[in-house]
Protein backbone atom coordinates (compact mmCIF):
# COMPACT_ATOMS: atom_id res chain seq x y z
CA UNK A 1 0.00 0.00 0.00
CA UNK A 2 1.14 3.73 -0.78
CA UNK A 3 -0.06 6.50 1.50
CA UNK A 4 0.23 10.51 1.94
CA UNK A 5 1.74 11.91 5.01
CA UNK A 6 -0.01 15.31 6.02
CA UNK A 7 1.69 17.17 8.59
CA UNK A 8 0.31 19.82 10.69
CA UNK A 9 3.18 22.19 12.59
CA UNK A 10 0.84 23.95 15.43
CA UNK A 11 2.04 25.79 17.50
CA UNK A 12 0.64 23.49 20.93
CA UNK A 13 0.44 19.85 18.91
CA UNK A 14 1.98 18.86 15.58
CA UNK A 15 -0.78 16.58 13.52
CA UNK A 16 0.09 13.50 11.68
CA UNK A 17 -2.34 11.86 9.30
CA UNK A 18 -1.49 9.05 7.04
CA UNK A 19 -3.71 8.72 3.91
CA UNK A 20 -4.05 5.05 2.59
CA UNK A 21 -4.42 5.88 -1.19
CA UNK A 22 -5.29 2.66 -2.81
CA UNK A 23 -8.47 2.24 -0.03
CA UNK A 24 -9.11 5.71 -0.30
CA UNK A 25 -9.70 6.16 3.76
CA UNK A 26 -7.49 7.77 6.80
CA UNK A 27 -5.25 5.09 7.50
CA UNK A 28 -3.90 6.36 11.34
CA UNK A 29 -3.60 10.13 12.75
CA UNK A 30 -1.72 11.15 15.69
CA UNK A 31 -0.41 13.97 17.59
CA UNK A 32 1.90 15.22 19.98
CA UNK A 33 2.84 18.42 21.80
CA UNK A 34 4.70 21.35 20.01
CA UNK A 35 7.55 23.53 21.89
CA UNK A 36 8.34 26.76 19.70
CA UNK A 37 11.11 27.53 22.09
CA UNK A 38 12.96 24.46 21.72
CA UNK A 39 12.18 24.13 17.91
CA UNK A 40 9.58 22.40 15.94
CA UNK A 41 11.67 19.04 15.31
CA UNK A 42 11.19 18.46 18.91
CA UNK A 43 7.48 18.13 18.59
CA UNK A 44 8.23 15.97 14.95
CA UNK A 45 10.36 13.68 16.07
CA UNK A 46 7.81 13.01 19.16
CA UNK A 47 4.75 12.28 16.25
CA UNK A 48 6.39 10.22 14.17
CA UNK A 49 8.07 8.61 17.40
CA UNK A 50 3.79 7.79 18.08
CA UNK A 51 3.29 6.85 14.66
CA UNK A 52 6.03 4.38 14.18
CA UNK A 53 4.67 2.45 17.23
CA UNK A 54 1.45 2.17 15.71
CA UNK A 55 2.10 1.06 11.97
CA UNK A 56 6.14 0.26 11.67
CA UNK A 57 6.75 3.27 9.29
CA UNK A 58 9.72 1.35 7.36
CA UNK A 59 7.31 -0.76 6.10
CA UNK A 60 5.48 1.83 4.53
CA UNK A 61 5.70 3.22 1.33
CA UNK A 62 5.17 7.31 2.08
CA UNK A 63 4.09 8.48 -1.47
CA UNK A 64 4.19 12.48 -0.84
CA UNK A 65 4.84 14.50 2.67
CA UNK A 66 3.05 17.96 2.27
CA UNK A 67 2.58 20.19 5.81
CA UNK A 68 1.46 23.06 6.82
CA UNK A 69 2.49 25.16 9.59
CA UNK A 70 1.40 28.31 12.11
CA UNK A 71 4.31 27.02 14.80
CA UNK A 72 6.16 30.30 13.89
CA UNK A 73 3.53 31.80 16.21
CA UNK A 74 0.64 34.39 15.44
CA UNK A 75 1.45 36.36 12.12
CA UNK A 76 0.55 39.86 12.40
CA UNK A 77 -0.22 42.50 10.26
CA UNK A 78 -0.71 46.34 9.89
CA UNK A 79 -2.46 47.79 7.23
CA UNK A 80 -2.88 51.58 6.47
CA UNK A 81 -4.80 53.56 3.94
CA UNK A 82 -7.24 56.38 3.52
CA UNK A 83 -10.97 55.98 5.10
CA UNK A 84 -11.83 53.71 7.96
CA UNK A 85 -14.44 52.22 6.36
CA UNK A 86 -12.32 50.96 3.39
CA UNK A 87 -8.77 50.04 4.94
CA UNK A 88 -9.84 47.98 7.45
CA UNK A 89 -11.71 45.87 5.09
CA UNK A 90 -9.48 46.26 2.55
CA UNK A 91 -6.48 44.73 4.46
CA UNK A 92 -8.93 41.95 6.46
CA UNK A 93 -9.72 40.92 2.23
CA UNK A 94 -6.09 40.55 1.64
CA UNK A 95 -5.74 38.34 4.94
CA UNK A 96 -7.50 35.85 3.38
CA UNK A 97 -6.20 32.64 3.04
CA UNK A 98 -2.72 34.26 3.84
CA UNK A 99 -2.89 32.80 7.49
CA UNK A 100 -2.44 36.49 9.83
CA UNK A 101 -4.42 38.41 11.52
CA UNK A 102 -4.99 42.15 11.32
CA UNK A 103 -3.39 43.82 14.56
CA UNK A 104 -4.27 47.30 13.37
CA UNK A 105 -5.37 49.74 10.89
CA UNK A 106 -4.54 53.31 10.77
CA UNK A 107 -6.44 56.00 8.28
CA UNK A 108 -5.28 59.21 6.65
CA UNK A 109 -2.13 60.82 7.29
CA UNK A 110 0.36 58.94 9.58
CA UNK A 111 1.29 60.27 12.55
CA UNK A 112 4.88 60.29 14.39
CA UNK A 113 3.17 58.48 17.19
CA UNK A 114 1.78 56.02 14.70
CA UNK A 115 4.76 55.36 13.41
CA UNK A 116 6.17 54.34 17.29
CA UNK A 117 3.22 52.52 17.55
CA UNK A 118 3.33 50.11 14.55
CA UNK A 119 7.72 49.75 15.67
CA UNK A 120 6.31 48.28 19.16
CA UNK A 121 3.50 45.98 17.69
CA UNK A 122 6.43 44.76 15.20
CA UNK A 123 3.80 43.20 13.17
CA UNK A 124 5.01 40.73 10.32
CA UNK A 125 3.80 42.90 7.39
CA UNK A 126 2.52 46.37 6.95
CA UNK A 127 0.13 46.83 4.01
CA UNK A 128 -0.12 50.24 2.32
CA UNK A 129 -2.62 51.06 0.12
CA UNK A 130 -4.42 54.67 -0.56
CA UNK A 131 -6.57 56.31 -3.72
CA UNK A 132 -7.62 54.03 -6.82
CA UNK A 133 -5.80 54.55 -9.75
CA UNK A 134 -5.16 57.83 -10.85
CA UNK A 135 -6.73 59.38 -7.70
CA UNK A 136 -5.62 61.03 -4.96
CA UNK A 137 -1.86 60.40 -4.19
CA UNK A 138 -1.05 62.79 -1.00
CA UNK A 139 -2.16 60.04 1.68
CA UNK A 140 -0.01 57.13 0.06
CA UNK A 141 3.18 59.26 -0.67
CA UNK A 142 3.16 61.51 2.86
CA UNK A 143 2.49 57.98 4.23
CA UNK A 144 5.69 56.05 2.99
CA UNK A 145 7.69 58.78 3.65
CA UNK A 146 6.70 58.26 7.15
CA UNK A 147 6.91 54.41 7.34
CA UNK A 148 10.41 54.55 5.44
CA UNK A 149 11.98 55.26 8.77
CA UNK A 150 10.49 51.54 9.70
CA UNK A 151 13.70 48.96 8.70
CA UNK A 152 13.21 45.73 9.46
CA UNK A 153 9.14 45.07 8.40
CA UNK A 154 8.29 44.34 5.27
CA UNK A 155 6.08 46.67 3.07
CA UNK A 156 3.66 45.88 0.79
CA UNK A 157 2.19 49.00 -1.31
CA UNK A 158 -0.90 48.09 -3.23
CA UNK A 159 -2.52 51.32 -3.98
CA UNK A 160 -2.54 54.40 -6.55
CA UNK A 161 -0.45 52.70 -9.34
CA UNK A 162 -0.03 56.32 -10.93
CA UNK A 163 2.52 57.33 -7.97
CA UNK A 164 4.59 54.02 -7.94
CA UNK A 165 7.83 55.25 -9.25
CA UNK A 166 7.70 58.31 -7.26
CA UNK A 167 7.05 56.46 -3.87
CA UNK A 168 9.58 53.78 -5.21
CA UNK A 169 12.37 56.94 -4.68
CA UNK A 170 11.39 57.28 -1.77
CA UNK A 171 11.54 54.07 -0.17
CA UNK A 172 15.13 53.05 -2.15
CA UNK A 173 16.77 56.35 -0.50
CA UNK A 174 15.75 54.97 3.17
CA UNK A 175 17.07 51.12 2.05
CA UNK A 176 13.12 49.97 3.11
CA UNK A 177 12.37 46.34 2.92
CA UNK A 178 9.45 46.72 0.31
CA UNK A 179 7.46 45.05 -2.70
CA UNK A 180 4.42 46.59 -4.86
CA UNK A 181 1.28 44.63 -5.83
CA UNK A 182 -1.58 45.64 -7.61
CA UNK A 183 -3.86 48.39 -6.32
CA UNK A 184 -6.56 46.32 -3.98
CA UNK A 185 -9.03 49.22 -4.93
CA UNK A 186 -7.99 50.38 -8.69
CA UNK A 187 -11.81 52.17 -8.94
CA UNK A 188 -14.43 53.09 -5.90
CA UNK A 189 -16.14 50.00 -4.96
CA UNK A 190 -13.97 47.80 -7.09
CA UNK A 191 -12.30 45.45 -4.77
CA UNK A 192 -9.15 43.15 -6.60
CA UNK A 193 -7.31 41.87 -3.61
CA UNK A 194 -5.64 38.79 -5.23
CA UNK A 195 -1.96 40.30 -6.14
CA UNK A 196 -2.02 41.75 -2.92
CA UNK A 197 -3.08 38.15 -0.88
CA UNK A 198 -0.34 36.49 -2.96
CA UNK A 199 2.44 38.86 -2.39
CA UNK A 200 1.47 38.65 1.80
CA UNK A 201 1.42 35.05 1.64
CA UNK A 202 4.58 34.56 -0.24
CA UNK A 203 6.20 37.00 2.73
CA UNK A 204 4.17 34.68 5.65
CA UNK A 205 6.00 31.70 4.26
CA UNK A 206 9.14 32.79 4.05
CA UNK A 207 8.93 33.08 8.18
CA UNK A 208 6.67 30.17 8.40
CA UNK A 209 9.30 27.84 7.07
CA UNK A 210 12.26 29.53 9.37
CA UNK A 211 10.29 28.19 12.56
CA UNK A 212 13.14 27.27 14.90
CA UNK A 213 14.10 23.61 14.17
CA UNK A 214 12.06 23.52 10.70
CA UNK A 215 15.53 23.65 8.60
CA UNK A 216 16.28 20.13 10.67
CA UNK A 217 13.40 18.06 9.39
CA UNK A 218 14.62 16.85 6.27
CA UNK A 219 11.57 14.96 5.09
CA UNK A 220 9.76 18.43 5.21
CA UNK A 221 12.17 20.82 3.11
CA UNK A 222 10.27 22.65 1.16
CA UNK A 223 6.72 20.87 1.63
CA UNK A 224 5.46 23.23 3.89
CA UNK A 225 2.64 24.25 1.18
CA UNK A 226 0.73 26.94 3.26
CA UNK A 227 0.15 28.51 6.82
CA UNK A 228 -2.53 26.08 8.40
CA UNK A 229 -5.52 28.62 8.26
CA UNK A 230 -5.34 28.91 4.93
CA UNK A 231 -5.28 24.95 4.71
CA UNK A 232 -8.50 24.69 6.97
CA UNK A 233 -10.11 27.57 4.46
CA UNK A 234 -9.05 25.35 1.40
CA UNK A 235 -10.97 21.96 3.47
CA UNK A 236 -14.70 24.70 4.33
CA UNK A 237 -14.31 25.45 0.56
CA UNK A 238 -13.81 21.71 -0.52
CA UNK A 239 -16.89 21.27 1.47
CA UNK A 240 -19.05 23.55 0.76
CA UNK A 241 -18.62 22.93 -3.14
CA UNK A 242 -17.70 19.55 -3.66
CA UNK A 243 -15.92 17.85 -6.67
CA UNK A 244 -17.46 16.93 -10.32
CA UNK A 245 -17.28 13.34 -8.43
CA UNK A 246 -19.02 14.53 -4.79
CA UNK A 247 -22.40 16.80 -4.45
CA UNK A 248 -21.06 19.71 -1.95
CA UNK A 249 -22.51 20.86 1.59
CA UNK A 250 -23.46 24.02 0.27
CA UNK A 251 -23.02 27.00 2.38
CA UNK A 252 -21.38 26.69 5.90
CA UNK A 253 -19.15 28.34 8.54
CA UNK A 254 -16.30 26.45 10.16
CA UNK A 255 -15.45 27.58 13.88
CA UNK A 256 -12.29 26.97 14.78
CA UNK A 257 -11.23 27.77 18.78
CA UNK A 258 -7.51 27.60 19.79
CA UNK A 259 -5.72 29.15 22.85
CA UNK A 260 -4.83 32.35 21.49
CA UNK A 261 -8.10 32.86 18.76
CA UNK A 262 -11.22 32.13 17.25
CA UNK A 263 -11.24 31.46 13.74
CA UNK A 264 -14.53 31.88 11.87
CA UNK A 265 -14.45 31.00 8.11
CA UNK A 266 -17.73 31.18 5.95
CA UNK A 267 -18.00 30.15 2.40
CA UNK A 268 -21.42 31.34 1.35
CA UNK A 269 -22.76 33.32 -1.52
CA UNK A 270 -23.09 37.36 -0.29
CA UNK A 271 -27.15 37.43 -0.35
CA UNK A 272 -28.78 40.86 -0.62
CA UNK A 273 -32.74 41.11 -0.14
CA UNK A 274 -33.66 43.04 -3.01
CA UNK A 275 -35.13 45.60 -0.62
CA UNK A 276 -31.70 46.22 0.99
CA UNK A 277 -29.23 48.74 -0.16
CA UNK A 278 -25.62 47.72 0.19
CA UNK A 279 -23.40 50.14 3.16
CA UNK A 280 -19.84 49.56 2.34
CA UNK A 281 -18.14 46.42 0.24
CA UNK A 282 -19.85 43.79 -1.33
CA UNK A 283 -18.92 40.54 0.58
CA UNK A 284 -16.49 38.42 -0.92
CA UNK A 285 -17.96 34.12 -1.12
CA UNK A 286 -14.95 33.02 0.90
CA UNK A 287 -14.64 34.96 4.35
CA UNK A 288 -12.05 34.68 7.22
CA UNK A 289 -11.93 36.14 10.78
CA UNK A 290 -9.33 35.80 13.06
CA UNK A 291 -10.30 37.29 16.93
CA UNK A 292 -7.04 37.55 18.82
CA UNK A 293 -8.79 38.26 22.01
CA UNK A 294 -10.85 35.35 22.32
CA UNK A 295 -9.27 32.69 23.31
CA UNK A 296 -9.25 28.87 25.59
CA UNK A 297 -5.77 29.92 26.81
CA UNK A 298 -3.64 32.82 26.17
CA UNK A 299 -6.29 35.25 25.55
CA UNK A 300 -8.58 33.43 28.24
CA UNK A 301 -9.06 36.85 30.36
CA UNK A 302 -9.39 39.50 27.27
CA UNK A 303 -12.68 36.95 26.47
CA UNK A 304 -14.21 37.94 29.90
CA UNK A 305 -13.08 41.03 29.05
CA UNK A 306 -14.74 41.20 25.75
CA UNK A 307 -18.03 39.57 27.39
CA UNK A 308 -18.10 40.02 31.09
CA UNK A 309 -22.08 39.52 30.80
CA UNK A 310 -21.75 36.05 29.58
CA UNK A 311 -19.55 35.16 32.27
CA UNK A 312 -21.26 36.86 35.15
CA UNK A 313 -25.04 35.41 33.99
CA UNK A 314 -23.58 31.87 34.90
CA UNK A 315 -23.41 32.77 39.16
CA UNK A 316 -19.06 33.17 39.07
CA UNK A 317 -18.25 36.55 41.08
CA UNK A 318 -16.11 38.44 38.94
CA UNK A 319 -13.12 37.60 41.38
CA UNK A 320 -13.06 33.83 40.63
CA UNK A 321 -13.67 34.59 36.84
CA UNK A 322 -10.44 36.77 36.82
CA UNK A 323 -8.36 33.81 38.47
CA UNK A 324 -9.72 31.36 36.26
CA UNK A 325 -8.56 33.21 33.31
CA UNK A 326 -5.22 33.83 34.54
CA UNK A 327 -4.49 30.66 35.64
CA UNK A 328 -5.47 29.20 31.93
CA UNK A 329 -3.71 32.85 30.35
CA UNK A 330 -0.27 31.51 32.57
CA UNK A 331 -0.24 27.97 32.12
CA UNK A 332 -1.67 27.49 28.41
CA UNK A 333 -0.50 23.92 27.87
CA UNK A 334 -2.90 22.87 31.17
CA UNK A 335 -5.47 20.15 30.09
CA UNK A 336 -8.36 20.45 32.97
CA UNK A 337 -9.88 16.72 34.58
CA UNK A 338 -12.08 18.60 37.13
CA UNK A 339 -15.83 18.76 35.65
CA UNK A 340 -16.10 22.47 37.33
CA UNK A 341 -13.16 23.27 35.19
CA UNK A 342 -14.38 21.68 32.32
CA UNK A 343 -17.42 23.85 32.80
CA UNK A 344 -15.51 26.68 32.57
CA UNK A 345 -14.08 26.09 29.56
CA UNK A 346 -17.22 25.09 27.97
CA UNK A 347 -18.13 28.68 29.30
CA UNK A 348 -15.02 30.61 27.70
CA UNK A 349 -15.77 28.60 24.14
CA UNK A 350 -19.50 29.39 23.91
CA UNK A 351 -18.43 33.39 24.74
CA UNK A 352 -15.93 33.05 22.11
CA UNK A 353 -18.29 31.35 19.63
CA UNK A 354 -20.71 34.15 20.27
CA UNK A 355 -18.43 37.48 20.55
CA UNK A 356 -16.61 36.41 16.69
CA UNK A 357 -19.98 35.44 14.70
CA UNK A 358 -21.05 38.65 15.96
CA UNK A 359 -17.73 40.24 14.63
CA UNK A 360 -17.80 38.39 11.34
CA UNK A 361 -21.54 38.37 10.10
CA UNK A 362 -22.72 41.48 9.09
CA UNK A 363 -26.07 43.81 9.98
CA UNK A 364 -28.56 45.38 9.00
CA UNK A 365 -30.78 48.54 10.00
CA UNK A 366 -33.86 50.59 8.64
CA UNK A 367 -33.35 53.96 7.66
CA UNK A 368 -35.28 56.33 6.07
CA UNK A 369 -34.44 57.86 2.64
CA UNK A 370 -36.48 59.62 -0.26
CA UNK A 371 -39.32 59.64 1.43
CA UNK A 372 -39.30 56.15 2.31
CA UNK A 373 -38.21 53.64 5.02
CA UNK A 374 -35.37 51.41 3.30
CA UNK A 375 -33.18 48.87 4.78
CA UNK A 376 -29.71 48.85 4.83
CA UNK A 377 -27.34 45.86 5.21
CA UNK A 378 -23.96 46.09 5.98
CA UNK A 379 -21.39 42.90 5.50
CA UNK A 380 -22.24 39.45 4.83
CA UNK A 381 -25.63 38.28 5.54
CA UNK A 382 -25.23 34.54 7.08
CA UNK A 383 -28.89 33.67 7.81
CA UNK A 384 -29.51 31.22 5.49
CA UNK A 385 -26.27 28.93 5.86
CA UNK A 386 -26.96 25.58 7.01
CA UNK A 387 -24.17 23.89 8.06
CA UNK A 388 -21.27 24.72 10.91
CA UNK A 389 -18.90 22.99 11.13
CA UNK A 390 -16.75 23.05 15.06
CA UNK A 391 -13.30 22.09 15.39
CA UNK A 392 -10.73 22.99 18.00
CA UNK A 393 -10.02 20.74 20.70
CA UNK A 394 -12.20 22.28 23.39
CA UNK A 395 -15.16 21.07 20.60
CA UNK A 396 -13.80 18.29 19.93
CA UNK A 397 -13.08 17.14 23.33
CA UNK A 398 -16.36 18.30 24.75
CA UNK A 399 -19.31 16.12 26.11
CA UNK A 400 -21.77 18.79 24.61
CA UNK A 401 -20.14 20.20 21.88
CA UNK A 402 -23.69 21.55 20.14
CA UNK A 403 -24.45 23.98 23.18
CA UNK A 404 -21.07 25.56 22.16
CA UNK A 405 -22.12 25.80 19.03
CA UNK A 406 -25.38 27.23 19.18
CA UNK A 407 -24.22 30.22 20.28
CA UNK A 408 -23.41 31.11 16.65
CA UNK A 409 -27.42 31.74 16.32
CA UNK A 410 -27.00 34.07 19.55
CA UNK A 411 -26.75 37.51 17.42
CA UNK A 412 -26.92 40.48 19.01
CA UNK A 413 -29.79 43.00 17.48
CA UNK A 414 -29.73 43.48 13.83
CA UNK A 415 -27.07 40.77 13.19
CA UNK A 416 -27.38 38.76 10.10
CA UNK A 417 -26.27 35.21 11.61
CA UNK A 418 -27.45 31.62 11.18
CA UNK A 419 -30.96 30.99 11.96
CA UNK A 420 -31.14 27.25 11.78
CA UNK A 421 -28.23 25.63 11.04
CA UNK A 422 -27.24 21.74 11.73
CA UNK A 423 -24.20 21.28 13.10
CA UNK A 424 -20.74 18.87 12.63
CA UNK A 425 -17.59 18.56 13.96
CA UNK A 426 -14.36 17.85 13.02
CA UNK A 427 -13.94 14.58 14.74
CA UNK A 428 -10.52 13.45 13.76
CA UNK A 429 -9.30 17.07 13.98
CA UNK A 430 -8.18 16.78 10.36
CA UNK A 431 -9.50 20.23 8.51
CA UNK A 432 -6.11 20.99 8.35
CA UNK A 433 -4.67 17.63 6.47
CA UNK A 434 -7.99 17.60 4.33
CA UNK A 435 -7.06 21.30 2.99
CA UNK A 436 -3.36 19.97 2.48
CA UNK A 437 -4.62 16.93 0.60
CA UNK A 438 -7.06 19.03 -1.77
CA UNK A 439 -3.93 19.96 -4.14
CA UNK A 440 -3.47 16.69 -5.08
CA UNK A 441 -6.66 14.86 -4.99
CA UNK A 442 -9.31 16.81 -4.42
CA UNK A 443 -11.78 13.43 -4.56
CA UNK A 444 -9.60 11.31 -2.26
CA UNK A 445 -9.90 14.37 0.47
CA UNK A 446 -13.57 15.07 0.06
CA UNK A 447 -14.29 11.63 0.43
CA UNK A 448 -12.12 11.17 3.65
CA UNK A 449 -13.86 14.51 4.65
CA UNK A 450 -17.28 13.71 4.49
CA UNK A 451 -16.50 10.13 6.07
CA UNK A 452 -14.95 11.65 9.53
CA UNK A 453 -17.58 14.03 9.84
CA UNK A 454 -19.64 14.18 12.70
CA UNK A 455 -23.03 15.51 12.70
CA UNK A 456 -24.49 16.00 16.33
CA UNK A 457 -27.89 16.41 17.07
Amino acid sequence: MSFYMLVDFGSTYTKISLIDIENGRLFERVNAHTSVKEGVDKGFGEVLKKLDGKVNLKNLDIKEVLACSSAYGGLKMVGIGITPQYTTEAAKRALVGAGAKLVKAYNYYLKERDIEEIEKLSPDIILLTGGADGGNKDYIIENAKKLSKIKNIPLVIAGNSSVKGEIENILKKSNSNYIFAENVMPDVNRFTPEDAKEKIREIFMEKITHAKGMDKIKVIKDRVLMPTPTAVLKAAELMAMGTEKYEGFGDLIVVDIGGATTDIHSVSEPHMLESNILEGLRESFLKRTVEGDMGMRYSAYSAFENYREGFLSHNYKEEEIIKKCMVRQDNPEIIFQDEKELEFDKLIAENCVRVSINRHAGSARRGYLNGHYIDFQDGKDLRFVKKVIGTGGVIINNKNPKEILEKIKDGEENKLTPENPSYFIDEKYILSHIGLLSTIDKDLAFKILSENLKEIK
